[in-house]
């Protein structure tokens, strides 16, 4: 027996209210983990281009890990993205390196003009 679709302007039964709000809880939580871990792996990723960009010199597989390694620690984690904007601060050249697309994917922004 299919369900008929709720109206938009009724409002819902107080268990279903509860129990989106149970499920509610427990998504946001996974939701939290998943970017976690995603963050994690993101800086493992970037821990282990240096090692394998120097084992393999004439192929450049080091250097999509760590930009692989960058967009996952950046959009995933708070903590990244400002160890990342200090690494910049600090060191104004590596922006100069970077991709406007891989500036606009981590920080939201666009390269900044050096005069």
């Amino acid at each position: 027996m299919a369900r008929e679709p709720l109206e938009p302007d009724m409002p819902l039964p107080a268990e279903m209210n509860a129990a989106r709000r149970r499920f509610g809880t427990v998504t946001m939580g996974l939701h939290a983990a998943m970017r976690q871990c995603l963050a994690v792996f993101g800086a493992f990723l970037i821990a282990l281009a240096i090692p394998v960009g120097i084992l393999t010199p004439f192929l450049p597989i080091g250097l999509p890990l760590a930009m692989i390694g960058v967009v996952l620690l950046g959009r995933n984690a708070v903590w990244g993205q400002r160890w990342m904007e200090g690494m910049i601060v600090r060191h104004p050249r590596l922006e100069q390196f970077a991709p406007n697309w891989l500036m606009r994917v981590v920080f939201g922004r666009d390269k900044s003009q050096r005069s």
